[in-house]
């Protein structure tokens, strides 16, 4: 039945690429065959793409052009790569926009990635525990000690009881300061671990 259900919607709405938009004919595909043969895997824990070509379109269509329907797709990718964290965490969060970013864009990107990796590791996503105090200027233009600087301190946490394993899901790492950032205020707020995992890892000059 469910894989009638799912030829019928296929019929209705076919799958399109998140990066863009050509009809796929690939099962749970992602990306349409042309865009898939150029992207590049992440080899290693904690990312899905390495950033760049159809990826980094995908993601930027995502976040800045009104796309939060390519959440779910993006989303459902990275529950696949969540499969190593299984039975090994306690809860999801997502890095947070402040809330004049996510007013602005209508929706908050890390939220709607979070989603899909909480159901696949039926854990909760707790979407509410982590906030960002300061609404910092973007982080992509910046190096890493001026990113260091300008996250420093941006994040706060509700209290969390019995030192929980957290997965922090966000969309792109760089230098990984947003990240560090977020986990120290978990850490400060009581989390035993805090593992992450993003969608892209953007490599500058072989470092991420």
């Amino acid at each position: 039945m469910h894989a009638v259900l799912a030829g019928l919607l296929d019929l209705v709405a076919p799958r399109r690429c998140a990066a863009c938009d050509r009809v796929t004919d690939l099962e749970k595909a992602v990306f349409c065959r042309a865009c898939d043969a150029s992207i590049e895997d992440y080899h290693g824990v904690g990312a899905v793409f390495e950033y760049g070509g159809p990826a980094a379109d995908a993601i930027r269509r995502f976040k800045y052009e009104g796309r939060s329907d390519l959440g779910r797709t993006l989303g459902s990718r990275m529950a696949d790569e969540a499969g190593v964290w299984a039975g090994r965490v306690d809860a999801v969060i997502p890095v947070p926009l402040h809330w004049r970013r996510r007013r602005s864009r209508g929706y908050d990107q890390a939220a709607l990635l979070a989603r899909p990796v909480a159901r696949a590791l039926r854990v909760p996503s707790l979407f509410r525990c982590l906030r960002r105090a300061r609404n910092t200027p973007s982080q992509a233009d910046l190096p890493r000690a001026e990113r260091l600087r300008n996250v420093r301190g941006a994040f706060q946490s509700r209290p969390l009881a019995g030192s929980p394993h957290i997965l922090l899901v966000d969309d792109v790492r760089t230098t990984g300061a947003t990240l560090c950032a977020a986990t120290d205020a978990l850490r400060a707020a009581g989390a035993g671990e805090v593992h992450t995992l993003v969608l892209a890892v953007r490599l500058l000059g072989g470092a991420t």
